[in-house]
Parts: C-alpha cells; sequence; structure tokens
C-alpha cells in the first residue's frame, strides 16, 4: 500500500492484489458490498495518518475509486472540515437573485462548483426548501468532476415542475450555469468521471449535509 498527499486535505492511496487478498477482497466486492472494505478502509486512513499526516477526525470524506490496467486499486481521498459556531451569530440574510440566463424550457442544465463542499452546501440549502423534491424535478441528476472542477448535469428536467423557479433560484447561489447542451453533457460523460450517479442532490443530501 502506498500513500500520497497530494495537498492538505487530499491523498491518494494505490492499493496492490496483495494488499486486497490479505483482506479477502477484490474489485468487485469493493464496489458492490463497501461495507466489507471498511476494514481495508481503516488501514489506508491509519497509515496516511502515520506517514503523511493526514488526520481525518471530525472531518467528512470523500472517497473516488478506480482500478487500473495493471491490477492496482486506487484510491483518492478528499476531507473537509465540518463549520463550527464558536458564538451566536445573526441569521444570514441573502437577497433574493433574479434567474438568469436560464431557459426554463430547457431540458438539460449543466452546473459548475467551484469545490465539493460548495455543492454540499448547496445540498443543505435546497434541502431547508420542504416543498422540492428533487426526483420531481429529475430523475438523472449526476456529479462529473472534470479538470478538478464538479459539474451538476441535470438531464430529461421536468419543466413543468412547480418547485422548478425555486431550484434555479437556489443553485445560483452556489453554482454557475455552464450549458443547457447535449455536446457539453456527452463530454463529460465520456472525458469525466462520475461521482454520483443519477441522484446526485439525494445523495449529497443522505451523506455530506453541513
Amino acid at each position: 500500500m502506498k500513500i500520497e498527499k497530494l495537498t492538505e486535505d487530499k491523498i491518494r492511496v494505490i492499493v496492490n492484489s496483495e494488499d486486497l487478498k490479505n483482506n479477502n477482497l477484490d474489485y468487485q466486492t469493493i464496489m458492490e458490498k463497501p461495507i466489507e472494505s471498511q476494514k481495508l478502509f481503516l488501514e489506508m486512513l491509519l497509515k496516511a495518518e502515520k506517514e503523511v499526516g493526514f488526520y481525518t477526525e471530525g472531518c467528512k470524506l470523500l472517497v473516488e475509486a478506480f482500478s487500473s490496467s495493471d491490477g492496482l486499486f486506487v484510491f483518492t481521498i478528499t476531507k473537509y472540515v465540518e463549520k463550527t459556531l464558536h458564538s451566536p451569530s445573526k441569521p444570514k440574510v441573502t437577497p433574493k437573485k433574479k434567474i438568469k440566463n436560464v431557459n426554463l424550457k430547457s431540458t438539460t442544465s449543466i452546473y459548475k462548483f467551484c469545490s465539493f463542499e460548495e455543492f454540499c452546501e448547496f445540498c443543505t440549502c435546497i434541502h431547508t426548501k420542504t416543498k422540492f423534491n428533487s426526483k420531481q424535478l429529475s430523475k438523472n441528476i449526476s456529479l462529473y468532476l472534470y479538470h478538478d472542477i464538479y459539474y451538476l448535469v441535470l438531464s430529461n428536467i421536468n419543466t413543468t415542475y412547480e418547485q422548478i423557479r425555486t431550484f434555479y433560484s437556489t443553485i445560483s447561489e452556489f453554482a454557475t450555469l455552464t450549458s443547457h447542451s447535449e455536446t457539453f453533457k456527452m463530454k463529460l460523460f465520456e472525458h469525466g468521471k462520475i461521482i454520483m450517479k443519477k441522484n446526485a442532490i439525494e445523495t449529497g443530501i443522505k451523506y455530506f449535509l453541513t
């Protein structure tokens, strides 16, 4: 097992076939049964803490994994620290923004987030809007990583959904509309790395609320 520190908040872990064998794991088990991979994952974190000072206590983690052609398994682990309140603060008042350059009749929309944390903050915000239901807006919402930028791709949008303006108004506070183009969507599909498939907003709400 080899640990590489990419940044203060990101590491790469390269696992060989012997590491997998020692943990009674293979590619299929890791991808389909993540619970059975917890022992290996804990070994990674302990080794990363000792070797490169990558401490994860109190942090939420994003884990990306893929297998290489030479039989290695590569994990990229990114952390961010929960925000804490040290003293009472005044409620944040955010002025309403007009929805600019959004085609409300388009069935495809692509937004870019500068960081994964911004995506998580968006999920937290949209979750507080109790009437919003992402599945009613679109049943295919995916998150891609492309050139270190996170793209949220909404396909087959229900343009008659009653909360669609609420959605576009909210996401404009955290992300930038990139395109309504099917061509750019296919570019992300072919060259980007899929982070969350089909139900990205629901997945973000479930696992990464800030």
